[in-house]
């Protein structure tokens, strides 16, 4: 029989370790924990759930800490979840089952995380490698990587993160930055480690380092799946910048990649209607594409399986944008109409 282990590092997370280890015990022969210094009650309550439990002195290396985790299983296949993460309800063990049963691979799986904005509580997909055959292991002091020449093979089992909701930034705020930096010593050039310390700052509102960090990541970065939201994510901080003119000529660059992405679009009509509110005088030129760039987003439609992707780009959130311009330029009947079209499901 093919075995399951689910996998995990953590430090300081009673709080939230009990929902993670519920979601997944159905799907699971064996439960690892490696405990990285909590002060909490962390250990305690990942035992009362059926966890084994390891301690582990903290190196400033989650590389170091995640193989420390993989060397206390002994299962088929390994399941690496976060304790800010949980496997999404209706979920089952058949949706892994021809994984499991096959060659060697790195599963790649959904992650859908929630991130406050403008009062709401909206939600991004990124596709990360969760599922690892038993002997991979990582490289990286911080986003770390398993390395394995496998195959990379997408998987249906949907993963839900709130780690960058407002309150758990709160928490973490500085616990990377310095990590990042010190990984970018030792690797300058690295695009990846370049476009995670600009999501770092970002989230954080520094928005001006952010976008020299995914400058200089799009300068060496080639068709990586990350790709997409590095393009979608320097193009807002352009526009946070006031670097209106340096987002479309980025846009026009990347544009023949990202013609099926809503999340593309949406993001350039926000630029062009920040530009023309800048710059009033050319309002009749700019706001005629950013209307055409959100009717594109609907009709492209959701796009869950670009990376980065925000869930409503391609439906709600364009429409509620198309329904503030069409009232803002008195077209009340265009207005109702996508009024309709704004509702959140």
């Amino acid at each position: 029989m093919t075995r399951l282990a689910l996998v995990m590092i953590v430090r300081d997370e009673a709080a939230r370790i009990a929902r993670c280890l519920d979601s997944a015990r159905a799907l699971v022969d064996d439960i690892v924990v490696l405990d990285t210094g909590s002060r909490d009650d962390t250990a305690a309550i990942a035992q009362a759930h059926g966890a084994r439990v390891f301690s582990f002195a903290w190196c400033e290396d989650f590389a170091a800490a995640r193989n420390a985790a993989l060397d206390r299983s002994d299962a088929d296949w390994n399941l690496v979840l976060d304790a800010d993460e949980w496997i999404a309800a209706g979920s089952a063990r058949a949706m892994l089952d021809a994984v499991l049963a096959g060659e060697a691979c790195i599963g790649v799986l959904p992650v859908t995380s929630e991130f406050d904005s403008q009062g709401r509580v909206e939600s991004a997909v990124q596709w990360l490698p969760r599922l690892l055959p038993r002997g991979v292991r990582y490289a990286g002091r911080i986003h770390e990587q398993p390395v394995a020449n496998l195959p990379r093979t997408r998987i249906g089992l949907s993963l839900r993160h709130d780690g960058y909701r407002r309150d758990a930034l709160a928490r973490k705020h500085g616990r990377n930055d310095a990590l990042l930096r010190r990984a970018l010593i030792d690797a300058p050039d690295d695009p990846y480690l370049l476009y995670q310390l600009g999501k770092n700052e970002e989230v954080y509102g520094v928005h001006e380092a952010a976008l020299e960090h995914y400058l200089a990541a799009l300068a060496r970065c080639g068709e990586e799946a990350y790709r997409h939201d590095l393009v979608v994510r320097t193009l807002f901080c352009l526009k946070k910048s006031g670097r209106h003119a340096d987002a479309v000529a980025l846009a026009e660059g990347e544009g023949s990649r990202w013609e099926a992405s809503p999340d593309f679009y949406f993001v350039l009509g926000d630029v062009l209607l920040d530009w023309a509110a800048a710059t009033p005088e050319q309002a009749g030129e700019l706001l005629p594409v950013a209307e055409g760039c959100w009717q594109r987003c609907l009709e492209l439609g959701e796009r869950a399986d670009l990376d980065g992707a925000v869930a409503g780009r391609g439906s709600y959130l364009a429409a509620h944008n198309l329904t503030v311009l069409y009232e803002n330029l008195g077209m009340n009947e265009e207005a109702l109409r996508y009024r309709v079209l704004a509702a959140r499901p």
